[in-house]
């Protein structure tokens, strides 16, 4: 029979943590604009933390699929990148603690890996688990941002509207571990950043911003987001110099705000058939923004 404990090592002195929220972003899967990534670099950037457990990436890691980074230096080997998969703890503005489980999603042994973070959900008394990502959508980075909200019980995002109705997509260890919760009773949440397509190869800090956002409406956490709210303002004003430089770009932009515009004011007639608007192709659409894409990824951070 299947022991989680063979697959994480916990510190052995840790404080009450009864009714803490467990923050869950892993790196492999989607995440357009790197929103998610952007929220967990910053709160390792703003927040003080320690590493109070950590999961055996040798049993979950498939290191000839993400080759560790190593340095050579003259004539021997100086350095190793060893990858991390750890659970955090930190304390937002109010003193409340709260966790954070970071790092790179496992290639093997899911169903173990999600039953692992439920022996921990139970070990620490958590009250809440969520995931946050970005994903690529047909919307104008002009417009705000829509968030998809996800949870094992509805109550938990009862404020959010559903944008899909029924589909299927890839899985992810996220995922799963969500599910998994939900079908042993323990509340598990996420939110999914709508992120522009045409951005989703760039970092895009406003994706991660309203991430945030949205973690600390369903959280209750008190996490100061200036340093990722200054980021978000002088990318977009980036965005607005390199759209002004082409009228093709412009155009498509503005065409994707007649779309945004047209399903919003559906929605609040509760009528998302009304109209049918005519928009450009995928390929109209990957044509205009080549470039685009090309001159943001030049520019590097």
């Amino acid at each position: 029979m299947f022991d989680p404990e063979e697959l994480y090592e916990v510190d052995s002195a840790l404080p009450e943590l009864s009714g803490a929220v467990l923050l869950h972003q892993l790196d492999g899967f989607i995440d357009a604009g790197m929103a998610g990534k952007a929220v967990t670099n910053h709160l390792l950037g703003v927040l003080h933390h320690k590493i109070i457990a950590r999961f055996d990436v040798d049993r979950l890691i498939d290191y000839r699929l993400r080759r560790p980074m190593m340095t050579f230096a003259a004539d021997h080997w100086a350095e190793y990148e060893a990858p991390e998969l750890v659970v955090r703890l930190f304390h937002d503005d109010a003193g409340s603690p709260f966790l954070l489980l970071s790092g790179p999603e496992p290639d093997h042994e899911w169903e173990r890996y999600a039953t692992a973070v439920r022996s921990l959900v139970e070990r620490w008394n958590v009250r809440m688990t969520v995931a946050f990502q970005g994903i690529p959508m047909g919307a104008p980075h002009t417009r705000p941002l829509g968030v998809t909200a996800h949870a094992t019980r509805a109550e938990l995002i009862g404020e959010f509207t559903p944008v899909f109705n029924r589909i299927q997509v890839p899985g992810s260890a996220v995922s799963l571990t969500e599910f998994r919760l939900g079908e042993e009773g323990h509340d598990a949440a996420g939110f999914a950043a709508h992120v522009p397509h045409y951005l989703a190869q760039s970092k895009y800090p406003a994706a991660g911003l309203t991430l945030l956002g949205s973690i600390a409406r369903i959280t209750g956490l008190a996490v100061p987001d200036d340093a990722l709210r200054e980021a978000a303002r002088f990318t977009d004003e980036e965005i607005e110099r390199q759209v002004a430089k082409s009228g093709e770009v412009a155009e498509v932009v503005r065409a994707l705000e007649r779309q945004y515009d047209t399903f919003v004011e559906a929605v609040d007639r509760k009528n998302l058939l009304a109209d049918d608007v005519s928009m450009p192709t995928a390929e109209e659409l990957g044509a205009e923004f080549e470039r685009f894409l090309a001159e943001q990824q030049e520019r590097g951070d």
